[in-house]
């Protein structure tokens, strides 16, 4: 399967969004549909599919909201699974990972590091190529602290804290190895962290700028402009150059 036949599932997801404001006919995508492609073992199931990746070996990652536990509002479901170009099923990473909670996206970096935002847990995981994990950012709530539970659209919105997220949703990275990350559905804003895992900046919140966002859904870094590109349920489609983070 071609890498641009897979990346199709997840642009799928985001196509009314992207697309909105464009007056413009649109090219049709072409695309060829491939039956029971991925091969998986006996004991195991995709959940709901909510991530797809491939990285510079065709290797694909699927980020499936399966191996649900708990009851049955709430339940964590999470499961990153891996496999080869022809489909055959390679290994689960990160097996009953405490940053597991509801899955979200998959991205894969230009150093085939793989990176997985859970929406579920607030926290965003890097991957080394084994499958190791690298860095993680943000923090779940603990089972034993008071109030624990769903986060809830605050009126007025609650101010974001630096190195938090609260429903954290996508990744992207510039030619520096800077990530940005969209903070997505509570805080709606986007975070910069250098390529050691420091922050740097947060921007979009609207207590902080005049941009209103809603849902920040998508992120993604456009390299020969060094435009950061997200996709915003508010703005529709939002661009920003590096020197343009407003604090």
């Amino acid at each position: 399967m071609k890498r641009s036949t897979i990346l199709l599932l997840v642009a799928i997801a985001y196509t009314t969004c992207s697309l909105s404001g464009q007056t413009s006919a649109v090219p049709e995508i072409q695309y060829r549909s491939v039956p029971d492609f991925f091969h998986l073992p006996a004991d195991l199931d995709f959940g709901e599919v909510s991530g797809v990746a491939v990285n510079s070996k065709g290797h694909i990652f699927v980020f499936s909201r399966g191996n649900t536990t708990g009851p049955a509002y709430g339940a964590a479901a999470a499961q990153l699974l891996e496999f080869g170009p022809d489909g055959k099923f390679v290994r689960e990473i990160g097996h009953n990972l405490y940053a597991w909670s509801y899955a979200h996206t998959v991205k894969i970096d230009p150093q085939d590091n793989i990176w997985v935002t859970d929406k579920g847990s607030d926290v965003v995981v890097k991957f080394t190529p084994d499958g190791r994990v690298a860095m993680v950012f943000g923090r779940k709530q603990e089972a034993s602290d008071d109030g624990t539970g769903p986060l809830k659209q605050a009126q007025p919105p609650l101010p974001p804290v630096d190195g938090l997220f609260r429903q954290v949703t996508d990744v992207a990275w510039d030619s520096a190895g800077n990530t940005y990350i969209s903070d997505g559905y509570i805080n709606s804003r986007i975070a910069k962290v250098d390529k050691d895992g420091n922050w740097l900046t947060s921007w979009g919140e609207t207590r902080k700028t005049i941009f209103m966002w809603q849902t920040v859904g998508t992120i993604a870094y456009k390299y020969s402009t060094q435009q950061v590109n997200s996709c915003a349920r508010s703005s529709s489609m939002s661009r920003f150059r590096q020197t343009q983070e407003p604090r």
